[in-house]
């Protein structure tokens, strides 16, 4: 079932069930080695004082004072001396003086050996471990065993696990408790963040989410959500504002065709039907060149900021553009030489007309179209340069937002809604350039500075030799 396991706890109970399990685990495996390292140093002390023994009756063996009993201290002791046919020649009091410890194929003579033995053998508490050491001469060989009983090594051993058993589920205990309050106060501020959360959802307006005083991975969560939602907030007051000016624009239109039929069938028979085909064309023309850059700039909002381009011939970009237009009032100033940019041509040309368009729109005089490369060898400069009223230094970073007219624009009948400029600018920054507006020369005017990235030139020359 679900509910069971893991699944069913929260974040805070998995956590602690994953740390008391990892504890658990840690503990065991640290127990077990802890046993398993103390059986061995307890064994090896066994065996060490046992060769200590051995080695002293060794040297009363060789000195040939061998007496007999043994004189060993220690009830859990046993010494026997014995020849090569295992024969006892001496044996400590306790010793049996019939039977050795160890029967003689066992023994590998010459060698200090470890062996372990039964314990009804030798007549101590079990296990026994018994070390044979070489002694005697050549001619008379001689062997020495001492038994050392194991059972104060396993009583030991029995009392730590005892207490390990005993101790390690009561640690558990405890550190699960410590846990679960200390993951309890680690995620309290995440639940502070779901409560805000929850009441940022449950009202209109926007809101900030709480921002702990620690500078941790929780506190730095919470700035990147008051982040997100600061710009989704911008987003949808941009949003809002976007859909208000659009159905505006999109009102102006749409009364003027009304009025404009509502008249013809009260007048009936008087109705120009010339004059109000123009009017309804005209304003049809308007509001279908409205709904195409709306379209376009939606396009442009899903888009990803990068697709792949190629090459765009420059100069014969604005020689197309240019040639739009009478001469006076666009002059095309030749670039010095070709120039080749990194683009799409369809969204350069689109930004070069609106450009011009505007120039022409306001220009008093004549429009000069110029391009040349920049001093940085990474771009090419294109200038778009007019000799109308130009515009306040206050207000060119604002005309290029969306449904932006200044007073002036507002008061020319030329059908615009403030999103042409808007347009440029998305397309700009597709392309990976930059616009700006600057003063001209002369006295008046404006100059609107377009820098668009040079291509490198193996790529513009591959480009040319494919251009039929």
């Amino acid at each position: 079932m679900p509910g069971w396991g893991l699944r069913g706890l929260g974040l805070r109970g998995r956590l602690t069930a994953l740390g008391v399990l990892g504890l658990t685990v840690g503990l065991a495996l640290g127990g077990a080695v802890l046993l398993g390292a103390l059986g061995f140093v307890l064994q090896r002390t066994v065996d060490t004082e046992a060769f200590r023994t051995a080695d002293a009756v060794v040297l009363l063996a060789a000195e040939d004072a061998l007496p007999d009993p043994l004189p060993v201290a220690g009830g859990q002791v046993r010494v026997q001396v014995i020849d090569a046919q295992g024969r006892i020649r001496a044996a400590s009091i306790d010793a049996d003086r019939l039977v050795p410890m160890v029967r003689p194929e066992r023994l590998d003579t010459g060698h200090r050996q470890r062996l372990v033995v039964p314990a009804e053998r030798v007549g101590l508490a079990g296990p026994v471990r018994v070390v044979a050491v070489p002694a005697g001469t050549d001619a008379d060989p001689l062997t020495v065993l001492v038994a050392r009983s194991m059972a104060d090594v396993r009583h030991s051993t029995h009392v730590v696990r005892a207490i390990l058993l005993v101790a390690f589920p009561l640690l558990v205990a405890i550190l699960a408790g410590v846990a679960w309050r200390v993951i309890g106060a680690t995620l309290r501020p995440v639940e502070a963040l779901r409560r805000g959360a929850e009441e940022i959802t449950g009202r209109a307006g926007g809101g900030r989410l709480p921002v702990p005083a620690s500078a941790d991975e929780i506190h730095r969560l919470a700035v990147t959500l008051n982040g997100m939602l600061d710009r989704m907030e911008s987003a949808r007051i941009r949003q809002r504002a976007f859909v208000s000016d659009a159905a505006h624009e999109l009102r102006s239109p749409l009364t003027n065709i009304r009025t404009e039929l509502e008249v013809a069938q009260r007048l009936a028979d008087r109705t120009d039907w010339t004059a109000v085909t123009v009017n309804l064309l005209t304003d049809t023309e308007r509001l279908s060149r409205l709904v195409d850059d709306l379209l376009l700039l939606a396009r442009l909002d899903e888009m990803p900021p990068a697709r792949g381009t190629g090459p765009v011939d420059l100069t014969a970009l604005l020689t197309e553009v240019a040639a739009r237009y009478p001469s006076p009032p666009v002059l095309l100033v030749p670039p010095p030489g070709p120039l080749w940019t990194t683009g799409n041509a369809a969204e350069l040309r689109r930004v070069l007309s609106n450009l011009v368009d505007n120039a022409v729109r306001h220009a008093r005089g004549s429009v000069v179209l110029a391009a040349e490369p920049h001093d940085d060898a990474a771009y090419h400069l294109v200038t778009v340069t007019d000799d109308g009223p130009g515009i306040p230094a206050a207000d060119r970073r604002r005309v290029f937002d969306r449904f932006t007219r200044l007073d002036d624009g507002r008061g020319r009948d030329d059908g615009g809604a403030g999103l042409g400029l808007a347009i440029v600018w998305e397309l700009v920054r597709r392309a990976g350039g930059t616009i700006t507006l600057a003063d001209t020369d002369g006295p008046q005017g404006l100059r609107v500075r377009l820098l668009l990235p040079r291509t490198p030139t193996g790529d513009a020359q591959e480009a040319a030799v494919d251009t039929p």
